[in-house]
């Protein structure tokens, strides 16, 4: 009889730059693996650093984090190779029975309503950084990996680019559904940016952190320069009020606990079932 296995590939996007984000994904999927009774593998890929890019062939689950620096095409050998390994899954997701699943968060979200070309994507006027609260859609209201959060919930927020103006047509005509926008600001004339997009049955995306946990936030907020950046934009104020929340059972420590668990249980599920 065919032993069970389930097969993680996790992407590193963050380029050999200190980060906290990898670290949580990995304690994520490490914490997935301990509690299942089926073999789990995990396998990471520096994918900006060394160009390395999981054959999706070898893998049944896919990560792929947050990141540095600008979303948009450097020339670099490794962006050819993530929009290829992009058109790979949703190819092969088309055409088999057996799927593959992939979660994308932050610049790796971004990567992908580029490529997919769904949406705007620009710089902000500002960098965005803090626990932030994000707004479902109707669709965002019923998806499986959000449905058991509060409307808002609250996330880590980290992004000095934004995705806006959706394509509608086209997101309708591919199956997308966008399931999450930005904090509502009546006093700011300005689009509200997309936050989660269900690009297929299969495929989840996330522009802001669902990975992250308190002490990993806290790490970053040692960083004199983020907290100087967070002060300068938001005032000493907000920096407090962020600070505050960081531990809340009810915020991104929920947050933390529902979506990656949800989603790699979910898939890891209809992979054994096929």
């Amino acid at each position: 009889m065919k032993t069970k296995e389930v097969r993680i590939a996790l992407l590193d996007m963050n380029n050999r730059h200190p980060n906290q984000g990898m670290r949580n994904i990995i304690d994520l999927a490490e914490s997935f693996k301990s509690q299942v009774d089926f073999h789990v593998s995990i396998t990471k890929f520096d994918v900006r650093y060394t160009s390395e890019v999981p054959n999706i062939n070898d893998f049944d689950i896919f990560i792929s984090s947050g990141g540095p620096g600008s979303p948009f095409k450097e020339g670099l050998i490794w962006e050819d190779l993530f929009a290829d390994f992009l058109d790979n899954l949703w190819k092969h997701n088309q055409e088999n029975k057996s799927k593959k699943y992939v979660f994308l968060v932050c610049h790796s979200f971004q990567l992908a309503v580029i490529h997919w070309n769904i949406a705007k994507v620009n710089k902000r006027r500002s960098y965005s950084f803090g626990v932030m609260p994000i707004h479902k859609t109707e669709d965002g209201k019923t998806d499986f990996l959000l449905k058991n959060l509060p409307d808002p919930f609250y996330a880590i927020d980290s992004r000095a680019y934004q995705c806006i103006a959706p394509n509608d047509e086209k997101i309708e005509r591919l199956g997308m559904r966008i399931l999450a926008l930005e904090k509502i600001r009546p006093h700011v004339k300005l689009e509200r940016a997309v936050m989660a997009i269900r690009f297929s049955n299969e495929i989840f995306g996330t522009q802001f952190h669902p990975e992250a946990d308190p002490f990993g936030f806290m790490e970053n907020l040692k960083d004199e320069k983020n907290k100087k950046r967070m002060i300068k934009q938001f005032g000493e104020e907000k920096y407090q009020e962020t600070i505050d929340r960081i531990d809340d059972e009810d915020k991104i420590v929920l947050t933390q606990a529902q979506i990656i668990p949800r989603f790699l249980i979910d898939s890891a599920n209809k992979i054994l079932d096929n």
